[in-house]
């Protein structure tokens, strides 16, 4: 990238980012070392024509709650109950959208939040 002087670095991260709550730690610090690595990395490279961006997600029911619970997949899926939380998807569709955008455009992060998710602790079920 740096020798063609253009592209995208697009990094998935997390609400958990820029977001913490209880037992969270390690999943918590290791997204803001993400956040961490993406903001350096756009000033790094701001006098290149390269993108750099991070998506972050809230809730997105994949395999992850899962692995959290350690294969309990009924307490895992208890995580989206009641509401609708984001698929793989849509977080794909947004990659997309971000790296055809025109050269010039940066889109520097993107929170990404299901419709009833204010913030990584409060989801409105129904």
């Amino acid at each position: 990238m740096k020798e063609r002087n253009e592209g995208y670095v697009i990094n998935v991260s997390s609400i958990a980012g820029t977001q913490v709550y209880p037992g969270g730690g390690i999943y918590c610090a290791s997204k803001h070392a993400v956040d961490a690595i993406t903001r350096t990395l756009r000033l790094e490279l701001v006098s290149t024509k390269i993108n750099v961006t991070s998506i972050d997600p809230g809730m997105v029911e994949t395999e992850f709650s899962v692995v959290r619970f350690y294969g309990d997949k009924d307490k895992a899926d208890a995580v989206y109950k009641g509401i609708q939380p984001l698929e793989g998807k849509d977080i794909a569709e947004l990659i997309v959208f971000t790296a055809s955008r025109r050269p010039h455009v940066n889109i520097a992060n993107m929170l990404v939040l299901p419709t009833n998710q204010a913030a990584v602790h409060m989801v409105h079920r129904e």
